[in-house]
C-alpha cells in the first residue's frame, strides 16, 4: 500500500507508524492541506472571534443603528445647525404633548422604545409641568415606552409576539382579528358641533354627521389618553396624505396594537428620512385606544362605541372598536371638511391614467364593478378609493390599498392576489392550521375579510400617485331594474344630478325564493363620509368639469332585458368595450338620441357591443312591463332627492333648479 497522500485527497490514512497510530490501533485520520505549511495549525474558515464579552453585547451588534440619510435643512434651505439629540428631544416633547392629559399633570413619562430591550438607547421626554386640578395619578410616576414609525418587520414581530390572533399566513402576510367588530360603526360616529362646523358641515336628515358637544369629546378624548397612557408601550405613526406636496397633510396616529400601526403604515403615505426629520407638530392626531370601550352612560353615547371627530381641535378618538377601517374613513371624512375649504374636491373614487395622460375617475358603490372596471393592464392604477382635485391636477389621498378579500381568487384578481404578501395586512381571514394557507371562500369571522397593502404593490401602480386633470368621469350603477341604458353621456347638471344621488340596486334574497331589486342610494357615492351637503361637492365637480373639459358618463353595469330573475345581467366583456370606448374618445364622436323618463343620451353604436342592448327599451319582450319598471325607478330617484332640495347654491337657487330639471321628467 502506498502511504502517500492523493494529490487531490483532502485527508487520508496514513502509515502505521507509531505517530499516525490511533486509539486500539486503529489508523489516525490527517488532514492535509498542500498551502499550508507543515506546522500550521488545522482550523475552519470563520473569521476572527467577535469582541462582544457577552451574549448581550452580541446582540446588540446584531442591530445596525439606523441613521438620518438625508440633512436636516432649515427655513432658508441652508443646513440647521440643531444636533440628532435636540432633534429627538423636540419629537418627544411633541408625542408627550400629543398624549397630554388636559385633567391631569401630564401623563407618563415617555420612552422611546420596546420596553423588552431595556437600556437601548432610550430617551425620556422632557414634560412642560402644569398645576394639577387634582391630584397626580400613578400614570405620573411612570414611563410608558412609544414605538416610532417601525418598519412592517418590527411591527410583525411585535404582533407576533404579544398580540393575540396574530398569524403569518403562508403568503407571507401578518393575519389578524380585529376583534367583535368586523366593519364600521356609522352609528357610533360623533362630530363636535361648535362654532367651527355649525355653518359648514352638514347637520339632520339624511346627514351622517350626528352631532355631539366639545366636553363630551373631552371625556372620550380623556379616556383614551388615559388608557394609552397606562400601556407600558404605545406605537406612533408620523405620516402623509394626499400626495399632491402642496396640499398634503401631516397626521399623527398613536394607537396600542402593532396591526394598527402596520395597517395606518400601509395605507397613509410613508415619509422619506428627510420628511420625518421635519415633520414637526402634525396637522391631524387619531388617538385609537379601540380595545377600551367609551363609558355608555356619557351623553351622546348610545354603545360601548364611539368614533368622535373634533375638527376645530383637529383630533379623532376612537374607543370600543379595534376595526382599521375606522381609521381609514376616518380621515377620509377629514378631507372631506378640509380639501374643500381649499376650494378642492374630495372624491370617493377610483382613478387611473393612459399612456397618453388622459386620466378617468370610476364612481360606484359596492357590487358596481368599480374595482375591476379602474383595474386595467393597460392603465396607470392612481388609486383605488380616495382622491383629490385641485389646481395641479388629481392625487391619491392614500399610500395603499384596502381590498376585499371574500372570495378572491388568483384568476380572477391576480394584481390583488400577488399584493398579499409580506408587509400585508389581512383582517379576519381563515386560514389552515398547519399551512397557514388562506381560504378566502371561508366566512366564519366575517364577510367583510380585507388585505390593506401599500399601492406599490401594484405591478402598474403610477408612483407618485398622481396625475392631469381628469378627461372622463364615469358613474357606475348596477340597475337590477333593468331599465337604465348600459352606458349614458351627461350632461353637466345631468352629473351632478346622478352624481348626487349615488345610485345603485341590490338583489336581496328572502326565505320564500322571491328576489326583488332593492334601490340603494348615497350621496357623492360615498354618503358615510361626507361633511358637508352633497351640491357643494356636486358644485365643485361641475365647476372643474366646465373647466377642463372633462365628460360625465353613467354606465349600467346591472340587467338588461328585464329586472332581476328575468333579464341578464350585461355582460362584463361589453362594458370593458364601452369603457375602452370611453378612454379612447371614440364613443364622443358616435350618433346618439334620447330617451323618454330619465332623458339620457345614448349612443346607436360602439365597436364590439351589439346595437340592440345600447337602448333597454329593445331587450325587454314585455315593452309595458319596461315602462312601469322605468317609472317606478323614476320615482325612486325622485323620493331620494326630496332630501336635498332645500339647499341653496350661492344667493339664488337657480343651480338646486337646473340639477333638479336634469333628474327624471314624467
Amino acid at each position: 500500500m502506498d502511504n502517500k497522500a492523493p494529490d487531490n485527497g483532502e485527508f487520508s490514512f496514513a502509515s502505521s507508524t507509531p505517530r499516525s497510530t490511533g486509539r486500539k490501533g486503529l489508523p489516525k485520520i490527517q488532514t492535509q492541506d498542500h498551502n499550508k505549511k507543515a506546522n500550521d495549525v488545522c482550523h475552519d474558515d470563520s473569521g476572527t472571534p467577535v469582541k462582544a464579552k457577552t451574549i448581550d453585547e452580541l446582540h446588540s451588534l446584531q442591530r445596525k443603528k439606523s441613521a438620518p440619510t438625508t440633512p436636516i435643512k432649515g427655513a432658508q434651505g441652508a443646513f440647521n445647525a440643531i444636533s440628532e439629540e435636540e432633534r429627538q428631544k423636540q419629537q418627544l416633547q411633541s408625542i408627550s404633548a400629543s398624549l397630554a392629559s388636559l385633567m391631569r399633570e401630564t401623563g407618563p413619562k415617555l420612552v422611546k422604545g420596546d420596553p423588552a430591550r431595556k437600556g437601548e438607547g432610550q430617551q425620556i421626554a422632557h414634560h412642560h409641568h402644569y398645576t394639577p386640578t387634582i391630584s397626580a395619578s400613578d400614570s405620573s410616576l411612570k414611563f410608558t415606552h412609544y414605538l416610532y414609525n417601525l418598519s412592517p418587520a418590527e411591527l410583525y414581530e411585535q404582533a407576533i409576539k404579544y398580540e393575540k390572533g396574530s398569524f403569518i399566513a403562508s403568503s407571507g402576510a401578518l393575519a389578524t382579528l380585529s376583534g367583535a367588530k368586523t366593519g364600521r360603526s356609522p352609528r357610533d360616529k360623533r362630530v363636535v358641533r361648535d362654532e367651527t362646523t355649525e355653518d359648514d358641515l352638514w347637520w339632520g336628515k339624511g346627514s351622517p354627521n350626528i352631532e355631539m358637544d366639545e366636553h363630551t369629546f373631552m371625556v372620550n378624548r380623556e379616556r383614551a389618553v388615559d388608557y394609552l397612557n397606562s400601556l407600558d408601550k404605545v406605537f406612533v405613526n408620523d405620516q402623509f396624505l394626499n400626495w399632491d406636496p402642496e396640499h398634503r397633510i401631516k397626521v399623527r396616529i398613536v394607537s396600542a396594537r402593532a396591526y394598527h400601526s402596520l395597517f395606518m403604515h400601509n395605507m397613509c403615505i410613508r415619509p422619506t428620512p428627510e420628511e420625518l426629520e421635519n415633520f414637526g407638530t402634525p396637522d391631524f392626531t387619531i388617538y385609537n385606544a379601540g380595545q377600551f370601550p367609551c363609558n355608555r352612560y356619557t351623553h351622546y353615547m348610545t354603545s360601548s362605541t364611539s368614533i368622535d371627530i373634533n375638527l376645530a381641535r383637529k383630533e379623532m378618538v376612537i374607543l370600543g372598536t379595534q376595526y382599521a377601517g375606522e381609521m381609514k374613513k376616518g380621515l377620509f371624512g377629514v378631507m372631506h371638511y378640509l380639501m374643500p375649504k381649499r376650494q378642492i374636491l374630495s372624491l370617493h373614487s377610483g382613478c387611473n391614467m393612459g399612456k397618453d395622460g388622459d386620466v378617468a375617475l370610476f364612481f360606484g358603490l359596492s357590487g358596481t364593478g368599480k374595482t375591476t372596471l379602474s383595474t386595467d393592464h393597460n392603465r396607470y392604477l392612481i388609486g383605488d378609493d380616495e382622491h383629490c382635485w385641485s389646481e395641479n391636477g388629481v392625487s391619491n389621498i392614500e399610500g395603499g390599498c384596502y381590498a376585499k378579500c371574500i372570495d378572491l381568487s388568483r384568476e380572477k384578481e391576480p394584481d390583488i392576489w400577488n399584493a398579499i404578501k409580506f408587509g400585508t395586512v389581512l383582517e379576519n381571514v381563515v386560514f389552515d392550521e398547519h399551512t397557514r394557507e388562506v381560504d378566502y371562500m371561508d366566512s366564519s369571522v366575517t364577510e367583510n375579510t380585507r388585505a390593506a397593502y401599500p399601492i406599490d404593490y401594484i405591478p402598474n401602480a403610477k408612483i407618485p400617485c398622481v396625475g392631469p386633470h381628469p378627461k372622463n368621469i364615469i358613474l357606475l350603477a348596477c340597475d337590477a331594474f333593468g331599465v337604465l341604458p348600459p352606458v349614458s353621456k351627461l350632461s353637466l347638471a345631468q352629473t351632478m344630478y346622478h352624481f348626487i344621488s349615488g345610485y345603485t340596486a341590490l338583489v336581496a334574497g328572502t326565505e320564500d325564493g322571491i328576489k326583488e331589486p332593492q334601490a340603494t342610494f348615497s350621496a357623492c357615492f360615498g354618503a358615510a363620509f361626507i361633511m358637508m351637503h352633497p351640491t357643494k361637492y356636486a358644485a365643485m365637480l361641475s365647476e372643474k368639469m366646465q373647466k377642463h373639459g372633462a365628460t360625465g358618463w353613467l354606465v349600467n353595469t346591472g340587467w338588461s332585458g328585464g329586472s332581476y330573475g328575468s333579464g341578464k345581467r350585461i355582460k362584463l366583456a361589453y362594458t370593458r368595450r364601452i369603457i375602452d370606448a370611453i378612454h379612447s374618445g371614440s364613443l364622443l364622436k358616435a350618433s346618439y338620441k334620447k330617451t323618454e323618463v330619465f332623458g339620457l343620451e345614448i349612443p346607436t353604436e360602439i365597436e364590439g357591443v351589439p346595437s340592440e342592448i345600447l337602448d333597454p327599451v329593445n331587450t325587454w319582450t314585455d315593452k309595458n312591463a319596461y315602462k312601469d319598471t322605468q317609472l317606478k325607478l323614476a320615482g325612486l330617484f325622485k323620493n331620494n332627492f326630496e332630501v336635498f332640495t332645500n339647499y341653496k347654491i350661492g344667493k339664488n337657487s337657480m343651480l338646486t333648479e337646473e340639477i333638479l330639471a336634469a333628474g327624471p321628467n314624467y
